[in-house]
């Protein structure tokens, strides 16, 4: 079921029209997350493939995110993902605390676009984060990060807290996927 990002209300984006995302857990410790982007594509700043890397920082430019709490935790897990193919992936004990990379493999990322809508999908092997095969149902937190060519930046997510955006805040975390 594909969900609608919100823009946060702070935010302005001139190009783009609406971004929804849908997310299938695969197996218990998998998942494959899909982003889908409608308007004006040609005035987003998307930089262009260059290959799968770790790479800190992508958030600051054009990219999506995936926040992920297995049952009532408060340790989480943030996966960024980059239409270069670029990604991040860390893990941290509470809200912001503790901040570690996660030692995962590569996501696979695969994109496809057209004047009007640019679509990111992500394939997550979770082995390696505590507890992701476990049964327990998952808090899911989607977001994304929007620049455009006249440098204007801006934050969607499924739910924003008052204030600067902040996609870490546990109330981000509004989607639920049931265990398999």
């Amino acid at each position: 079921m594909r969900r609608s990002l919100l823009l946060h209300p702070d935010s302005r984006c001139e190009a783009i029209e609406s971004i929804e995302a849908e997310v299938t857990r695969s197996s218990p410790g998998s998942l494959v997350v899909r982003y889908f982007v409608t308007g004006e594509i040609r005035s987003v700043r998307l930089p262009l493939p260059s290959g799968a890397a770790r790479v800190d920082g992508l958030w600051r430019h054009t990219c999506f995110e995936l926040f992920l709490r297995v049952g009532g935790e408060d340790a989480y897990c943030e996966f960024n993902f980059a239409p270069s193919l670029q990604w991040a992936a860390h893990a941290f004990d509470g809200y912001r605390s503790r901040m570690r990379t996660l030692e995962i493999r590569a996501p696979r990322i695969e994109m496809r676009q057209d004047a009007r809508v640019f679509e990111l999908q992500a394939e997550v092997n979770l082995a390696g984060m505590p507890d992701a095969d476990s049964r327990a149902d998952w808090r899911l937190g989607l977001s994304a990060v929007i620049e455009e060519k006249n440098c204007n930046i801006s934050y969607f997510a499924l739910a924003h807290v008052p204030g600067k955006p902040d996609f870490h805040h546990a109330d981000g975390f509004a989607l639920s996927i049931q265990a398999p």
